[in-house]
């Protein structure tokens, strides 16, 4: 159950009182941040006047979601299975040779495939 707030607290709603602070994050220690940049008033402000103005659709689609592609193609994700040994070995060769787990299986893939 919500205990009601301080008046100095809560707005006056026709009459009525609703229990919204009136006060900002900011005011307590608890600013929302962003890359551990502080979110600023006039930042939301202006990203609030942005989303009134509206957006190009067609920009938003073509930007695209997710992971950048490989290549022209849209790649499939496989699942593997591999012991605790055979990962802490892909993962010993990985960091050896600077690369990510699938980098290292796309290679050895390569490499066995190749005539």
């Amino acid at each position: 159950m919500w205990a009601r707030p301080p008046l100095g607290l809560c707005r006056h709603v026709h009459g009525g009182t609703l229990a919204v602070p009136q006060f900002s994050l900011y005011d307590i220690g608890m600013a929302e941040t962003i890359d551990g940049r502080p979110v600023t008033e006039e930042q939301i402000a202006a990203w609030a006047a942005e989303a009134e103005a509206g957006y190009d659709v067609a920009a938003l689609k073509k930007r695209g979601r997710g992971r950048p592609g490989r290549g022209a193609e849209p790649s499939q994700v496989v699942a593997l299975r591999l012991t605790v040994a055979e990962l802490a070995d892909l993962d010993g060769r990985a960091q050896r040779e600077g690369k990510t787990r699938s980098q290292v299986i796309r290679e050895a893939l390569a490499a066995a495939a190749a005539p």
